[in-house]
């Protein structure tokens, strides 16, 4: 899926956290799965990644302006 951004200049910086967002919802799906299925294991890797993949989404949108934040927000994946 991909997010069209306000303001054309920031639309790689959209699709690098979008990207990140993407990530994080696959892992976060994966963690509940093993969760569920009381694999401590892999719920802990799967913590961690999910973790990684986050705090590397929020740095993404960090560097972004409010209303392309808003907007991703707004969107399916969040």
């Amino acid at each position: 899926m991909t997010i069209t951004a306000v303001n054309k200049k920031h639309q790689k910086q959209v699709n690098k956290a979008v990207k990140f967002l993407i990530a994080y919802n696959s892992l976060n799906d994966l963690r509940n799965l093993c969760y569920d299925e009381c694999n401590e294991k892999l719920t802990a890797k799967f913590d961690r990644q999910c973790e990684l993949a986050w705090d590397r989404y929020y740095d993404a949108r960090y560097e972004l302006p409010k209303r392309e934040v808003e907007q991703i927000e707004k969107s399916i994946l969040y």
